[in-house]
């Protein structure tokens, strides 16, 4: 029989990439994560993806959120939560954990789990330990399900800035001095523990920078002028991690630049400058996102400044086998040196944060930056790569 006559149905269009935009988290950046979610959500390409916003509340739940990126600010100085955006209270979000099935399950108590549908990337938008760090990473790996974004290990090395400065070493890149005190240490012997920092700011002189050693957004941080205010600054960062970090004042430039993973390869912004904000003792998180101090993009360098430190920012990227993204922050000390900071993996991603800006003055504006990560992600399998 011909089947020439018979109605054809009609092909169905492809689907399109399914994006979970994934944010919030346990860690005291949850709501920088939150701030950043929304901006992304505003700016993804809503004709090219599907998109799925999924939170994290403080306590670990993964909840169903509003797509409603205007509640995702900061207003009169208060951040947002996930718990606030969660559609329900008791509800929570199941990723998949067998690699053949990326289908995404609602459930919620007393009623039948509810299929959302498959995902074929994640954007994780979280900050600090439980998101940024590798924990978030292992879990999609399990899953086999790509993000954006670096892995177990990168992610892992850029939370913990003790690992990332040995990793920076041994790869020839200049660091600052520093020195690092373990729970152990502080737990059996405090005097101790108290000496080493006392002896190290005898070497290095005031004032010193006591931090979380697992931490971003500048949270748990205190410059310490002088002895009598280091008790203080040790309890602060402890709050956020037993583990802390004491790092000697260096004299100089903030210099802060952009890596970007291109098809070819990893790419440096033009990069920023941060000048001394006014009415804040350093560039703290009250002058990152509350008052919003600006920094100076393009920074003021000269050519040969601003393309060594865009081929150490690349360098940095390489040496921690990042991928997707990476913002490096410098010091250019008085003597004309490059001396890297730190780097973020998940940098500080709303419309105001350097990142962005970098790369706003490199040409790529943040939707289309958006749109590069997830095309990066989509190009890299799980798994070993």
């Amino acid at each position: 029989m011909s089947t020439e006559n018979l109605p054809q149905s009609p092909e169905q269009p492809p689907r399109k990439p399914r994006v979970a935009v994934v944010f919030g988290g346990r860690s005291s950046e949850h709501g920088i994560s939150v701030v950043t979610a929304g901006a992304v959500l505003k700016a993804i390409d809503r004709t090219k993806y599907d998109v799925l916003p999924i939170g994290i509340t403080q306590d670990g739940r993964w909840a169903l959120t509003a797509d409603e990126p205007e509640r995702m600010a900061i207003v009169d100085r208060r951040q947002p939560s996930v718990d606030l955006l969660a559609e329900s209270d008791g509800g929570g979000v199941i990723l998949p954990v067998d690699p053949a099935n990326r289908e995404v399950v609602y459930s919620e108590p007393g009623s039948v789990p509810k299929a959302l549908g498959e995902v074929d990337v994640v954007f994780p938008v979280l900050h600090g330990p439980y998101g940024e760090d590798g924990t978030l990473q292992g879990l999609l790996e399990l899953s086999g399900v790509p993000y954006v974004g670096s892995g177990v290990l990168a992610s892992a090395v850029g939370q913990d800035k003790e690992y990332m400065k040995r990793v920076f070493t041994s790869f020839g890149l200049k660091v600052g001095p520093y020195l690092v005190i373990r729970p152990r240490e502080w737990q059996q012997d405090e005097p101790a523990a108290r000496k080493k920092i006392v002896d190290f700011a005898g070497e290095h002189g005031w004032p010193l920078f006591v931090k979380p050693a697992r931490a971003g957004s500048s949270i748990g941080i205190t410059k310490v002028d002088d002895l009598s205010g280091l008790d203080e600054a040790i309890a602060e960062a402890q709050r956020h991690d037993p583990k802390i970090l004491v790092e000697a004042a260096l004299r100089g430039r903030e210099i802060e630049c952009g890596v970007l993973e291109f098809e070819d390869g990893p790419r440096a912004s033009a990069p920023a400058e941060i000048p001394s904000p006014e009415d804040h003792a350093y560039y703290d998180f009250e002058a990152k996102y509350i008052d919003s101090t600006p920094g100076i993009v393009p920074a003021p360098l000269t050519p040969e400044e601003t393309a060594q430190v865009q081929r150490l920012a690349v360098d940095a990227f390489e040496a921690t086998s990042c991928e997707g993204l990476v913002r490096a922050d410098f010091f250019l000390t008085e003597d004309g040196e490059f001396v890297i900071n730190e780097i973020n993996t998940m940098p500080g991603f709303t419309p105001i944060s350097m990142y962005p800006k970098m790369w706003e003055a490199s040409g790529v504006s943040y939707p289309e930056l958006v749109d590069l990560l997830v095309q990066a992600a989509l190009r890299r399998s799980t798994g070993l790569r």
